[in-house]
């Protein structure tokens, strides 16, 4: 078994730990194996990172030979038992499975039960297409970060190296096998500032500034938006723009902007218990049998769900869920919904905040 211990000097991750963890009491790991089934492929290394008095460490457990499997699986979990935290990149997929598999194939007696993952493609990976990202591999994100890595080769094509060198061992072929591992885990603790782009949706944010401006469509139609300038609780590494539904977002830093269209138009609001209205055809709304029962019957109709409305003129914003109530619709069976921009709601800065996050909501679970 060959243990390397490589320093990260000078490095710092550009995203603030402690929302994630205590800084010492988190690994982040990373396996290399000849294939994806445990029962018959080999577990020839584990690495991982670790903090330690101001400084990062990777530290990989190799094993030379194909029967040195256990020992690497000891080593790292000897190594472990300190740590609360296990930060990694699909290992609740694949990592985690295939070294539980090991254990239970060799009778260790170690688990992963006592630990807490934070698995960063499951974090990321809802927003794929928010990020525009064709896909979340490790390395997708690091060249959307614009992170460079010394390694070139594929976990697959190590697979080869691997096997020579179980056969001939040379300082070369041990190198490529150590660096792109290494790669694999410095990598990880580089792209944790895409987490700043979990934290658009899952953390707090705050409307600083709403206001309403006037815009000229294509069609040469005035319009009206809603622009809210909001402050975001992580900086983003890369700025970022989406359009979804006619809603606008664009961050950069720790700014961002959310302009979100304002209708003003007739909207109707539907009451939910119609058996107790009914509907006047001339007026084309809905009133109260307690009211409508002065009406002269040959003007007045058994409400209907798709009746049972009034009707107001006013300005409105849309809602993708309900929200905020009371909720308006352009029709019964529309699936459209808006609420009125009162006077009163104008003032109301977390609504806006609230309405900020289902706005984004909606944004991110279209993409």
């Amino acid at each position: 078994m060959h243990i390397a211990t490589f320093e990260l000097k000078n490095f710092q991750p550009a995203y603030p730990m402690e929302k994630l963890a205590p800084a010492r009491e988190v690994l982040f790991l990373d396996i290399e194996t000849t294939g994806f089934a445990a029962k018959n492929s080999v577990l020839y290394m584990i690495g991982c990172a670790y903090y330690k008095d101001g400084t990062y460490f990777i530290r990989q457990w190799m094993a030379e030979t194909y029967e040195q499997e256990s020992d690497i699986l000891s080593a790292f979990f000897t190594f472990a038992s300190p740590y609360k935290y296990l930060i990694h990149f699909n290992g609740n997929n694949f990592d985690l499975p295939y070294l539980q598999q090991k254990c239970s194939q060799y009778n260790l007696p170690f688990d992963f039960e006592r630990f807490e993952g934070i698995d960063i493609y499951r974090r990321i990976s809802p927003y794929k297409f928010f990020l525009k990202l064709p896909n979340c591999k490790q390395k997708t994100v690091e060249q959307y970060l614009g992170i460079n890595r010394e390694d070139t080769f594929t976990g697959g094509e190590l697979i080869g190296i691997y096997h020579d060198y179980v056969k001939q061992p040379t300082p070369m072929s041990m190198n490529a096998l150590l660096l792109h591992n290494r790669d694999d885990i410095y990598g990880m603790l580089q792209i944790l500032p895409i987490f700043a782009y979990y934290d658009i949706f899952n953390d707090s944010i705050k409307a600083k500034k709403v206001q309403a401006n006037y815009y000229t469509d294509f069609s040469g139609k005035r319009r009206q938006e809603l622009l809210m300038t909001l402050q975001l609780s992580t900086p983003l590494p890369i700025p970022l723009s989406a359009c979804v539904n006619n809603c606008y977002f664009k961050g950069e830093n720790d700014i961002a902007s959310l302009k979100v269209p304002i209708f003003e138009e007739e909207l109707k609001y539907f009451y939910a218990n119609y058996k107790d209205y009914y509907y006047l055809p001339t007026e084309d709304i809905a009133l109260h049998k307690s009211v409508a029962g002065f009406v002269d019957k040959e003007h007045r109709l058994p409400a209907s769900a798709a009746n049972c409305y009034t009707r107001k003129f006013s300005l409105y914003l849309p809602q993708w869920e309900i929200v905020f109530t009371p909720f308006f619709k352009r029709e019964y069976k529309s699936r459209d919904l808006f609420f009125e921009l009162t006077d009163e709601l104008k003032k109301d800065r977390q609504a806006f905040t609230t309405y900020a996050k289902h706005v984004l909501e909606m944004m991110s679970s279209t993409y």
